[in-house]
């Protein structure tokens, strides 16, 4: 899925369990740890990319155009699925997320926005275009799911995403009515 719609999604869940916590999580952190895995991995090849067109030699487009063979030997193609499998494996979210609330010593709720970005690439990437390495370093397997990327999941997936923000605002303006 886009990154963005992985931060709304997050985002969401945040305020949805905040709606029955008394001790409320931070939305706004909920939102970047949904996002985190994308920027993680994408952040060095789109600054490279835009570096690269504006004072290089190459434009995006000549880099898309090029053979895989030929892409495969830059450095920043080579890194991109390294990080990739890095902050897409279920697994190291796990140790992470134990490791810090070791480090705390109290979980940070937050961060689960990263296992649902997770969970949420497993169906919607294809073999096509970066399958998800939900088990990595375990194992190899990738699940060969459908593409973010088609017009139709996109308008299904921003429509729903219209949906739960009208749910969310009534229910809100249910709770505080209730509050008064």
């Amino acid at each position: 899925m886009d990154i963005l719609a992985h931060g709304i999604w997050a985002h969401f869940l945040g305020r949805g369990i905040n709606f029955k916590k008394k001790k409320k999580m931070n939305v706004w952190w909920m939102t970047f740890w949904g996002m985190l895995p994308d920027l993680f991995s994408f952040t060095l090849l789109f600054s490279w990319l835009i570096l690269n067109g504006l004072f290089g030699t190459g434009t995006i487009g000549n880099f898309e155009r090029h053979e895989p063979a030929v892409r495969d030997t830059n450095w920043v193609s080579v890194v991109t699925p390294v990080l990739y499998e890095f902050s897409h494996s279920i697994i190291i979210f796990g140790i992470v997320f134990l490791t810090m609330g070791v480090i705390f010593k109290r979980f940070i709720w937050e961060m689960v926005g990263w296992g649902v970005h997770i969970i949420i690439d497993i169906p919607t990437h294809s073999y096509a275009f970066y399958p998800t390495p939900f088990l990595w370093p375990f194992s190899e397997y990738k699940f060969d799911g459908i593409s973010w990327g088609n017009r139709w999941f996109m308008i299904a997936n921003y429509s729903a995403m219209v949906i739960v923000f009208v749910v969310l605002l009534v229910v809100n303006h249910k709770t505080k009515k209730k509050k008064t």
